[in-house]
């Protein structure tokens, strides 16, 4: 039930598209730039390095064709950038360029903007695979993404709960351990066939081009899948070799699971931005911490649920130490990631990765309140299996600090009903019952924050969103309100509207809106008009008064006096009876 509900989760959230890591911080030339003569280069500059693709720049003239360029490399000793070289002469109008590098934390960025030559042409170029993701590769991508981390979490915990927690039968953690190496072995191979696809915005079919595996087997995210395939067939002989977990077996498996850790830390945040050394030392002590609580509480369930025998207290007080050793590593870890990734308190609300950290924050919690009813059923079932001063040996709680013992309902004298069971003073199975759905509740919130933290690694930190808004760029690279599409359909009508905004900041602003029909062709439309509003501050809506140009609507006397997200709304009359309005969100930044 848990397994199916959190794939269905995973299945209706992962489709979306890729959070971009690295933003936009300029282009040269300028986004809506008006120059005298053509450019040499055409020049991007990234907040972060950046890694190139075959096809990592197009650039179209203003008839839609084509132009052939230079091969895109970085600028002289800056690898934050990307260039490629223009033609000697170029036709006079606007020009549109579209963009895909992949940033230094493995996750692809795209965008497109325009600059002219001359002057600006009447309509630009229409650009379809500029920003564009294939849905099928990136919900795919995603989702082995997140099996991988619960598969990781699975494999690292029950073999820490086995060996340090030393479980008299062993038996019913075999399956876990298998099906943990298994399903981590599966996901990383597909992560390494599914990779080049998704670098590059394309279908699953273009996986197995022999070409693009190659390229990469030779980047970082490719080599770090391959370092984990290989420290995972290590793994495999290790286990099948150990028979008890002497202190040569223990370092061997404490290095691969330090080895394993380290692949994701190479190609996730912490690779990239400020103090990478410290980021990526708290990243693996971060997931070893969360694989060995949520992983451990697994392992817990299982033995709880599976042996015949009660579990030892002993055993649980050994997991109550390594949990709570675990959850102090994931504070501090937590703490430091939380202020390299957000950068400001304001990023904490104003951004995506703040909020999600909240939703973290707040799942945490659940979490330990869970935690907490497990000490509960820890002491108890320990003292119902004392007698005497004994009973005062209470195991320390469950994933969190030791407590005082709660009160104990009072225990039955022994009888003939009870005195068969020579372990027990009293009847242990209410307390046993009750530790088992405790820890399932641990095991199903642990769930909630596995997904929400994999979803963390999705999604642009605050402090390069708050970078790249300083910069006039969005959070995917494309220039703020630069170049919106809002499509449209009304009647026996439909297309879009692409609309302008220049520059897209506080203060004037002008506004050009083309239409284009369903066949990606000019569109005439009797009427169209253009308002904003930014509900925040309940201002607007104010009218942009765009008028008719002969072949786009356009007006340079918009006036958005704070900055803000705010809300276009487009009005689009296809005939006297027909009339639709489509609203779009748009940042304006100082």
């Amino acid at each position: 039930m848990l397994l199916g509900t959190t794939l269905v989760l995973l299945l209706l959230g992962g489709a979306g598209p890729a959070s971009a890591h690295a933003a936009l911080r300029s282009t040269d030339p300028a986004d809506g730039s008006i120059l005298k003569s053509a450019p040499e280069y055409v020049t991007l500059t990234f907040t972060e390095s950046v890694a190139l693709l075959d096809d990592s720049f197009r650039v179209y003239d203003p008839a839609n064709h084509r132009v052939r360029t230079g091969e895109a490399r970085h600028a002289p000793g800056s690898s934050d950038t990307a260039r490629i070289s223009l033609p000697g002469k170029l036709a006079t109008g606007t020009f549109t360029v579209a963009w895909r590098v992949v940033s230094a934390d493995s996750h692809p960025v795209s965008g497109a903007f325009t600059f002219s030559v001359g002057s600006p042409s009447p309509t630009t170029a229409t650009v379809t695979d500029g920003t564009t993701e294939d849905p099928t590769t990136v919900g795919l991508y995603n989702i082995v993404r997140y099996v991988a981390y619960g598969a990781v979490a699975l494999l690292i915990g029950t073999l820490a709960f086995l060996a340090l927690c030393r479980p008299p039968d062993p038996g019913p953690l075999r399956g876990p351990v298998v099906t943990g190496w298994w399903t981590l072995f599966g996901a990383s191979v597909i992560l390494l066939v599914l990779r080049a696809p998704y670098e590059e915005g394309t279908g699953p079919a273009t996986a197995f081009d022999l070409t693009a595996l190659a390229r990469t087997a030779t980047g970082r995210p490719g080599l770090a899948l391959l370092a984990r395939l290989a420290l995972l067939l290590v793994a495999a002989t290790l286990l099948l070799r150990v028979r008890r977990w002497t202190r040569p077996a223990l370092a061997m498996a404490g290095v691969l699971s330090v080895g394993l850790a380290l692949t994701w830390a190479a190609a996730e945040h912490a690779s990239a931005g400020i103090q990478v050394p410290v980021a990526m030392t708290s990243s693996v002590l971060h997931l070893l911490a969360m694989a060995v609580w949520l992983g451990g509480l697994t392992a817990l369930l299982t033995t709880l649920h599976r042996t015949a025998e009660p579990v030892p207290p002993a055993v649980v007080t050994r997991f109550s130490r390594l949990a709570f050793a675990s959850v102090t590593v994931l504070v501090v870890t937590g703490v430091y990631q939380s202020w390299r990734g957000l950068g400001s308190w304001n990023a904490l609300t104003d951004t995506s990765y703040g909020r999600l950290l909240i939703a973290k924050l707040g799942a945490v919690t659940l979490l330990l309140a869970a935690a907490g009813w497990s000490r509960r059923w820890t002491a108890r079932l320990a003292a119902a299996r004392v007698t005497g001063d004994v009973r005062d040996r209470v195991p320390e709680p469950v994933g969190g600090p030791p407590g005082p013992p709660p009160s104990l309902p009072a225990q039955p004298e022994p009888s003939d009903a009870t005195s068969s069971d020579a372990t027990f003073a009293g009847d242990p199975d209410p307390y046993r019952r009750g530790l088992r759905r405790s820890v399932l509740a641990e095991v199903t919130v642990g769930v909630a924050v596995l997904v929400i933290t994999t979803f963390l690694t999705g999604t642009l930190p605050g402090r390069a969103a708050a970078e790249a808004a300083d910069s006039g760029t969005a959070a995917t690279g494309i220039p703020t309100a630069s170049v919106t599409t809002v499509p449209f359909r009304v009647g026996n009508h439909g297309g879009e509207v692409r609309i302008t905004l220049d520059p897209g900041r506080v203060g004037r602003n002008s506004v050009e809106a083309v239409v284009f029909g369903p066949d990606g062709g000019l569109a005439a439309v009797p009427e169209l008009r253009v308002s904003f509003t930014l509900p925040a501050r309940k201002i607007g809506p104010l009218d942009a008064k765009v008028t008719d140009k002969g072949g786009y609507w356009a007006t340079d006397s918009l006036n958005l006096p704070i900055p803000g997200t705010w809300t276009m709304k487009v009005t689009v009359r296809a005939s006297d009876l027909d009339q639709v309005t489509v609203s779009k969100p748009v940042r304006i930044v100082r």
